[in-house]
């Protein structure tokens, strides 16, 4: 049986089956199966060989009627009229459009969706700024060779302060901010954290350049909602705007000093080098994340990029405007070793999870509260452990599993200065101690 031809017509194609007499239309969406005719399709099968067969018999009897003489009967004329096919006729109908997306359609053609991300790009873009750098670093003959850098930064008072990443100006000797006009001032390193690499700037502007951004929360985000990143893509694309999603919440990522920030947004919005700094904003154009890091094997955007938290920076702000560092609440631990159902079974400990405390540090709040380290030595394979040291198993009530889980607890939930109370476990009894947070050494 022959195959069907298609004649295609905008998104719609004529499908007709020479064994059949009619036509048949469909959506097209695929890839078709028949040869494409551009001329319209003739009749080749049954219908027409009928039709050839009725011609000739009209023939024979036309040229009957006309050889009989006259009498007085005359013989009936029979006159057969051939009624041509009928040409298939095919109705497009274009999907339908429902009046509420009529109604989202503004004057200019944009939807909802689009109209907002319009309204804060244009809201905060004059707020976010370019930031240049210049290094200066030792070369393979151990010269001085100035470097320079870039990244992205943003207004965040009309004091003329500016939030960026910490790296972003690490070990700068010189920083220029450009504003969206093109105005270049110089700015100054006011404070910074490198642990949860923050940085904050100030730069003498008038007051009509500093547009302060809004900061919103990152505590309340869901994964799937909108994310909008602004910021100065490989140093050339100033005020460049990309949009995605929040992909995950709550990642890890390793800063440059080799500890553990916690709390980071992940997301798919694109964020290449040079957008170190920027915000990461909401659908309502409110600050949620400031741009730090992406995950890429080639150094451009792979669709991950992670951003820090905004709580982390409110948390940390006020002690980087006014002190130029961050607080951090300490205990004192200087090393100690995990606990684990192995490690607990080998030392014949009462407990299988906690941190062993190994040395604590001399002057610390766990010194002056009387917590011990290690008190001896013990040989495990061809390992040397240090134990007999007290146990810490909660703060608060909460347990402890890791010094980082600590850190984090301490940091994101304490104040310098604040009362803690300790659970130790000391030659397999359980005991409390309570001490007053201070500050981590630098």
């Amino acid at each position: 049986m022959p195959l069907p031809t298609a004649i295609f017509a905008a998104d719609a194609f004529i499908v007709y089956d020479p064994g059949t007499v009619c036509a048949r239309a469909a959506w097209f969406n695929s890839v078709h199966t028949g040869p494409v005719m551009k001329k319209p399709f003739l009749h080749t099968g049954k219908a027409h060989k009928v039709g050839v067969a009725c011609l000739g018999l009209v023939a024979v009897l036309l040229a009957m009627g006309g050889c009989a003489g006259p009498g007085p009967r005359q013989s009936p004329t029979a006159t057969v009229v051939m009624m041509p096919t009928p040409t298939p006729t095919v109705t497009l109908v274009a999907p339908p459009i429902s009046l509420s997306d009529v109604a989202t359609l503004d004057a200019a053609g944009f939807d909802i969706a689009e109209r907002r991300t319009i309204s804060v790009y244009e809201r905060v873009a004059p707020s976010v700024v370019s930031i240049t750098t210049r290094v200066m670093r030792r070369s393979f003959f151990f010269d001085l060779v100035p470097q320079e850098g870039s990244g992205s930064g943003f207004v965040i008072d009309r004091k003329g302060h500016i939030l960026t990443n910490h790296h972003v100006i690490e070990d700068a000797q010189q920083i220029d901010v450009i504003f969206s006009d093109e105005t270049v001032l110089p700015a100054r390193v006011i404070g910074m954290d490198a642990r949860n690499d923050l940085a904050v700037l100030r730069v003498d502007a008038p007051a009509e350049l500093l547009t302060p951004v809004e900061l919103g929360r990152s505590d309340d985000l869901k994964v799937g909602q909108r994310a909008i990143a602004i910021g100065n893509p490989f140093g050339q694309f100033g005020q460049t705007l990309t949009t995605g999603v929040i992909s995950a919440l709550n990642r890890s990522l390793e800063s440059s000093g080799g500890r553990i920030i916690t709390g980071i947004i992940q997301t798919d919005a694109a964020i290449n080098r040079g957008n170190s700094g920027g915000p990461l904003l909401d659908s309502s154009g409110r600050v949620i994340g400031i741009n730090t890091a992406i995950f890429s094997p080639t150094g451009a955007n792979a669709g991950i990029g992670f951003a820090v938290p905004v709580e982390t920076v409110k948390r940390l702000l006020p002690d980087l405007l006014a002190l130029g560092r961050y607080r951090r609440p300490w205990l004192g631990i200087r090393y100690a070793y995990r606990l684990t159902p192995g490690l607990a079974e080998v030392l014949r400990l009462p407990v299988s999870r906690g941190l062993l405390l190994v040395q604590v540090m001399r002057g610390s709040p766990l010194d002056q509260a009387g917590v011990l380290g290690a008190q001896r030595e013990a040989i495990l394979g061809n390992q040397t452990v240090y134990v007999g040291g007290d146990i810490l198993l909660a703060l608060n009530g909460q347990p402890v599993e890791s010094v980082n889980q600590l850190e984090v607890m301490l940091e994101t939930a304490y104040r310098v200065g604040d009362e803690v109370r300790l659970t130790l476990l000391r030659d397999g009894r359980e005991i409390e101690v309570t001490v007053e947070l201070i500050e981590e050494p630098a």
